[in-house]
């Protein structure tokens, strides 16, 4: 179906030439196109500014099917008691999205009150890039997806500049924007990206001031300049779930003193983090996990997703959840030593432990709160714990919280562990690691480590979050892909990755579970897990055991997937599902993730602190359900991504 792009736009001449009055789009159904044109003519004629010599109409077919669908950026409001004070917001906000000398930006907006279009700026050099540097950069074909026709009739800064922030803020290699309307009625400005979303700061001009403009502000490749431009001039865009306009509070003027702001030092903090490349966001998914996913409003392949059997979105495993979701509630009501205890818990606790190889299970809310749980039980002041200078953040957490001395030996390396147990033989300790290590992909030698700590009488603790459902021939795990009889003392797991529900647990023999029972306080003071996650994770264990074919694939997968990027020049190798792809340079792994995103791929750009500072990366992983030409493809844009940003200077 048809939707049809409506674009108003009304100037007058003047001694120097024309000078534009007002413009406007609109995007609607063929039946909203007649009122719509006269709503527009009206605005047009009883601008701010004065009546129009000359106004353009111009009305163009636009296929649905063709528009993209993007979310609208956050939004939040900043008071401000005199435009001074709001253009010196504007420069902070500037700062912190990365732009150099956000005082010249300022200058150079005065410039930009005379273009039709916005000014578009090198965010480093600030060297114009406009191909048209009379007519500036125009925003074009988007509008919001709920708004209705008749609220074109009269104008709303506010709508329409949430639209235009949101589109041009997704457009490739755009830094920031910032803007202050030229209508003499409206002071209200804002400055808005990716990072920051659309912040409004109440005054940046006088009232009665007809100077304005806008800019955009660029960093990336000249040679991907052309595909900004056409992004932001000819993309059709709709933005989907625009938020109300939040009112500015009360005005800052008072009586008393203004006191020192208290929350200072989190803005110098993130402003740290945006510098270094480290500030992280939040992407919200439009759909449910698979191969693709809906994302920011596109569709994208995902290699980002920890669900590596596709049993997320198994209708099998999702009935079992609403089953139990119908019978037994929401919510438990309480923790599992009160009244929150399920026959569910019981019965999934009962399935992993055989399948663990081990005596008894105990379930916990999460993996974070499982290794925590464990390790700050097991272990206390006096204490010896021997930790890979590379575990995840919750054994780390663990370690820390438990006051035992903690011995950190070199990743991977057994021959540094032994020496150092060495030195701790007769102590009460504990020898903890990942099975598969989450930024790495690499494998735990469990052979190894569990010698060593039988031969010096420390307990072994091995968290297979990544690797249940992932090694083995039947994905049982580190200990069934080497082969051997016995399993470490404590092993840890998560329902969250392949078995694709939600909570952590522990197994071991049973005298552990009924201590950690009556001794774990993230077991003892956490509401128990609610019925349908217990639930869709007894389906997955029981579809993991049934078709171990899963496991097969998803091997195969890997290996498929790390050979095509190995044939364009890349080092990859994975013995798990996680392929690491180094870059080194943090914002260089940001921006190969960036572009890649823009692409339809989506991948994870990882960096300090979940890796040391130099070791940025991108992490791709592979899924049981992955197409191999879909794969095949990936890895193609991949290597082209990571070749572009290694060149980059």
């Amino acid at each position: 179906m048809n939707l049809f792009s409506v674009k108003m736009r009304a100037s007058r001449r003047t001694r120097d030439g024309e000078e534009h009055i007002s413009g406007a789009e609109r995007i609607v159904r063929a039946g909203d196109v007649p009122g719509l044109v006269s709503a527009l003519v009206s605005r047009a004629q009883n601008h701010g500014k004065g009546r129009p010599d000359f106004t353009n109409i111009k009305i163009e077919a636009v296929p649905e099917s063709a528009c993209l669908r993007l979310p609208a950026l956050p939004v939040r409001a900043l008071d401000c008691a005199d435009p001074a004070e709001g253009l010196r917001l504007a420069a902070g906000l500037l700062a912190r999205a990365g732009v150099a000398d956000p005082q010249a930006v300022l200058a150079l907006l005065r410039e930009a009150g005379g273009l039709r279009g916005a000014m578009l700026l090198d965010a480093d050099s600030l060297e114009r890039l406009e191909p048209d540097k009379r007519r500036g950069v125009r925003a074009t074909c988007m509008d919001g997806a709920e708004v209705a026709a008749a609220d074109a009739a009269g104008k709303n800064h506010y709508q329409e500049a949430m639209v235009l922030a949101s589109k041009v803020a997704h457009a490739p290699n755009i830094l920031a924007e910032i803007c202050i309307s030229d209508d003499p009625d409206y002071v209200t400005g804002y400055v808005a990206s990716r990072e920051l979303g659309y912040v409004r700061i109440a005054q940046m001009k006088t009232p009665g001031s007809l100077e304005g403009g806008r800019i955009f502000l660029y960093r990336g490749p000249r040679a991907e300049l052309a595909a900004t431009l056409d992004f932001i001039e000819r993309r059709p865009v709709l933005v989907e779930n625009i938020p109300a306009a939040p009112g500015f509070g009360a005005p800052n003027a008072s009586s008393a003193p203004a006191g020192p702001d208290k929350w200072a030092f989190l803005d110098e903090g993130l402003e740290r983090l945006s510098a270094g490349g480290l500030r992280r966001n939040i992407r919200a998914m439009g759909s449910a996990p698979g191969p693709r996913v809906r994302c920011e409003g596109r569709d994208v392949l995902l290699l980002a997703s920890n669900d590596y059997l596709g049993l997320a979105d198994d209708a099998r495993v999702k009935a079992r959840a609403a089953e139990a979701l119908a019978a037994y509630g929401a919510g438990s009501g309480g923790s599992r030593l009160t009244t929150g205890a399920l026959e569910l818990h019981d019965e999934l606790e009962r399935r992993l432990a055989p399948f663990k190889h081990a005596e008894a299970a105990l379930l916990f809310n999460t993996g974070y709160m499982a290794n925590v749980g464990v390790i700050t039980t097991l272990c206390g002041k006096g204490d010896v714990i021997f930790s890979d200078e590379l575990n995840h953040a919750s054994i780390i957490d663990g370690c820390r919280q438990s006051r035992a001395e903690i011995v950190v030996y070199r990743h991977n390396d057994m021959e540094d562990l032994e020496a150092r147990a060495r030195l701790h033989a007769g102590r009460r300790g504990l020898i903890v690691r990942d099975a598969v290590f989450s930024m790495d992909g690499d494998l735990v030698p469990l052979p190894e480590l569990l010698r060593i700590a039988d031969r010096y009488g420390f307990l072994s603790m091995i968290d297979e979050a990544h690797a249940t459902g992932v090694l083995g021939a039947t994905g049982r795990g580190a200990a069934e892909h080497f082969g051997l009889a016995a399993a470490p003392d404590v092993t840890v797991g998560t329902l969250s990755k392949a078995l694709g529900s939600e909570g952590g647990f522990v197994c071991g023999n049973a005298r552990l579970i009924e201590y950690l029972k009556n001794s774990a306080r993230s077991f003892i003071f956490s509401t128990a897990l609610s019925a349908a996650p217990v639930a869709a994770a007894l389906e997955a264990l029981d579809i993991l055991c049934r078709e171990p074919e899963r496991v097969r694939r998803l091997r195969e997968n890997t290996a498929f997937f790390c050979a095509r990027l190995r044939e364009g020049g890349v080092a990859a190798r994975s013995a798990s599902a996680i392929v690491p792809l180094i870059v080194g340079d943090e914002k260089k792994a940001v921006d190969a993730a960036r572009e890649l995103f823009d692409a339809g791929l989506y991948l994870s750009a990882i960096r300090y602190p979940s890796v040391p500072r130099g070791a940025a990366r991108l992490r791709a992983t592979v899924r049981a359900d992955h197409a191999g030409e879909d794969l095949a493809e990936a890895a193609r844009r991949i290597v082209l991504a990571l070749h572009q940003v290694q060149e980059k200077s």
